[in-house]
């Protein structure tokens, strides 16, 4: 290869047999999953049912699956020697064409695996990148799998550089492999660059996109994956985008106008769903997509009720939300899925947990009113209900208190209007753009407020949801 590449896109040509022999796809071929449950880790899946999801939606086979429990993972291997052994003979007698961990393995203890065990070995990270990378659509996304994916496989171009091995080198692969493998890093880290470049224009479009709609209330959903977030804005705003039962059925974010009963229309986005121990690739990659929850002024979080794990799943998406820094964030948790629970008791036990929760069924509808109060309920949490008194002359300020408030009365005397008038909080700011304007928290007959000042618009509302 040469040392420049002349390709479009670099990634294309850095891996002439790796990138078809041995990428991260598993699609068509037999896997056997294995699972480590370490003595600190919080979470575990016995039965390996999330990654025998995870490994059927990328496309593969499962005809075995290994669990143990350690105290701290083996250096060289993760599951030790003993288990190594174990496991070779699993894939020997399965024939099987790769072995998948629910762990994320070092590159070290990749390439020591897959000598021992004479097959590909994937951990949890490369299957979640592999979907990720057969299932985004936009020009946005594919961006953000592709910086992922080589952020992650940039301290791995030794591994993937496995057919090279048959030439005569010394310690490290030194000779035309290193000279090869450092051509390919440069390579690698310049692709990077672009990438990072390319989404940091993408993520300020998508702020000033986003902001342009601030004249409208917003609704974002967030959830783990499968929770039935699209199925959930296709009931609400008869969008017809793709629901399916598999994880990560749609990683793009859809933005519908949702006529919210009593209250009128408002902005729902739908976002790409989160899954316990995402990434950190995904995450920062995918910031521009998860702009509109970042933005959003409520959160709905939907969550699965009929999932034995909807705790922990609860938990993780939490978790999502802090490391993407909107925690904070008004929130209403909805129960979904309840038309699949067969035990009223574990609806009982989650709504004990959660008291404020919503239960609902997106597929049957039974529920969404209730929602939808819940829903107008908590926009309301945040507005104002203001006296507003400005010059006659200033019909642009009782436009924008028409457009982006409701406005309960109007009085006129002499060269003024008095405006009885409910906002939300973060609409503020624009009354105050006006000269001449005087607002005060409505009297309702209990005598003098002090004025409310432009600094009072950015306190904290307190959380609407229940938080884990």
């Amino acid at each position: 290869m040469p040392a420049e590449c002349t390709c479009r896109s670099p990634w294309s040509c850095i891996w002439p047999v790796s990138i078809t022999d041995r990428k991260q796809s598993v699609d068509s071929e037999s896997a056997v999953l294995v699972g480590v449950k370490l003595a600190q880790q919080e979470i575990f899946d016995e039965e390996l049912d999330e990654l025998t999801g995870l490994v059927e939606t990328a496309g593969a086979e499962i005809v075995g699956r290994v669990t143990q429990r350690r105290q701290a993972p083996d250096p060289a291997t993760y599951i030790g020697h003993g288990k190594v052994d174990e496991l070779a003979a699993i894939v020997e007698a399965t024939d099987a064409d790769v072995v998948i961990f629910d762990n994320d393995l070092s590159p070290g203890q990749g390439r020591n695996l897959e000598k021992a065990l004479e097959v590909k070995v994937l951990d949890r990270t490369e299957v979640i990148l592999d979907i990720f990378s057969t299932r985004a659509q936009t020009h946005e996304a594919r961006l953000a799998v592709e910086l992922a994916q080589l952020e992650y496989s940039l301290p791995r171009l030794k591994r993937l550089w496995t057919h090279l091995s048959r030439m005569k080198m010394g310690v490290g692969m030194r000779g035309p492999g290193e000279k090869q493998l450092e051509t390919d890093r440069r390579l690698v880290e310049r692709r990077i660059s672009e990438l990072r470049r390319e989404l940091d224009k993408v993520l300020k479009r998508k702020e000033r996109e986003v902001s342009a709609r601030s004249d409208r209330m917003t609704v974002s959903l967030v959830g783990y994956t499968n929770a039935g977030k699209s199925t959930l804005l296709n009931r609400l705003t008869d969008a017809s985008v793709l629901a399916e039962d598999k994880l990560f059925a749609t990683l793009d974010t859809r933005t519908r106008r949702w006529m919210l009963p009593g209250w009128g229309p408002v902005l729902l986005s739908d976002t790409v769903g989160f899954i316990r121990d995402l990434p950190h690739q995904l995450i920062a990659s995918f910031k521009a997509t998860l702009e509109e929850a970042r933005q959003a002024d409520l959160l709905l979080h939907v969550a699965d009720a009929s999932n034995p794990a909807a705790l922990q799943q609860i938990r993780a998406v939490y978790a999502v939300l802090h490391e993407l820094g909107i925690e904070e964030k008004d929130t209403v948790l909805v129960l979904n899925k309840i038309d699949r629970l067969d035990d009223p008791v574990r609806l009982e036990s989650l709504r004990t947990k959660y008291p404020n929760a919503v239960p609902i069924s997106a597929f049957t509808g039974d529920g969404v009113p209730r929602l939808a109060g819940a829903v107008s309920d908590a926009l309301s949490h945040d507005f104002l209900d203001l006296d507003v008194s400005f010059t006659a002359a200033n019909g642009k300020l009782l436009a924008t208190l028409a457009q982006f408030g409701d406005v309960l009365s109007r009085t006129f005397a002499e060269d003024r209007v008095y405006v009885h008038v409910r906002l939300a909080r973060k609409y503020l700011g624009r009354l105050h753009e006006h000269a001449g304007v005087e607002i005060r928290p409505h009297a309702g007959g209990e005598g003098r407020f002090k004025p409310v000042m432009p600094g009072d618009a950015d306190e904290q509302s307190p959380q609407i949801g229940d938080v884990a």
